[in-house]
């Protein structure tokens, strides 16, 4: 009888395979299966996404706070967006990221920490100097955005007045998303693991497929 690595079944291990099963499934759902069903899938997938990271350092009262304190600031920067078109521009959310509070989908504050947190992450392998840490976290993150955005309206994620999204937007989450970074390393919060650079790497690969096979997607 085959014994079986325990450590391909630990709960770290069983982690990072549930979001590759999740993100994979989704690719292959939009683009070759029931399309609206999969879409509709999204909270859920960002729901398991957002547990298992905060599974990850959970016993970290740090992470935990600066976890909070992302969440608080990205609903707050979507808010002034959505309601008054500061920061971002003048766009709008669709019903696919589930329930709203004042016009945004509370997955949207859960996204943040999903970002946040993950390059953060990221950046450690890179440097040691701090300040170059945060500057390229904050990169990666509008490095992802910069590929969600075409595929977004297409997804009823969101919809800038115009079409598209207006150079302000990148700005904008440059602005907001450095000095949530400068928390992580200034703060010298310890995020071990490679949980982080998997979702990362999942939503890179997640959005470029969908982005590559744009034209070929149904309008929701």
């Amino acid at each position: 009888m085959l014994m079986v690595n325990k450590k391909f079944l630990s709960p770290y291990s069983l982690s990072i395979g549930l979001i590759w099963l999740f993100h994979i499934s989704g690719i292959l759902g939009i683009i070759y299966g029931d399309a609206r069903w999969f879409v509709e899938a999204t909270p859920i997938n960002l729901g398991v996404s957002m547990t298992l990271l905060i599974w990850q350092e959970y016993r970290q009262i740090k992470f935990l706070g600066i976890c909070l304190l992302c969440f608080m600031v990205g609903m707050g920067a979507e808010w002034l967006g959505v309601t008054y078109g500061l920061i971002f521009g003048d766009y709008s959310y669709g019903d696919m990221l589930g329930p709203k509070f004042q016009g945004v989908p509370w997955l949207i504050g859960a996204n943040w920490v999903i970002l946040v947190i993950c390059t953060g992450r990221i950046a450690q392998e890179f440097t040691d100097n701090l300040w170059a840490r945060a500057l390229l976290a904050t990169l990666l993150m509008v490095f992802l955005d910069v590929l969600i955005e075409p595929i977004a309206p297409v997804l009823d994620f969101w919809t800038f007045n115009g079409g598209h999204a207006p150079y302000q937007n990148y700005l904008g989450w440059a602005l907001v998303a450095f000095p949530l970074q400068c928390t992580i390393h200034f703060s010298r919060l310890e995020l071990k693991g490679w949980f982080y650079h998997n979702l990362y790497l999942l939503q890179l690969l997640f959005f470029m497929i969908l982005l590559l096979r744009l034209n070929s997607l149904p309008n929701f």
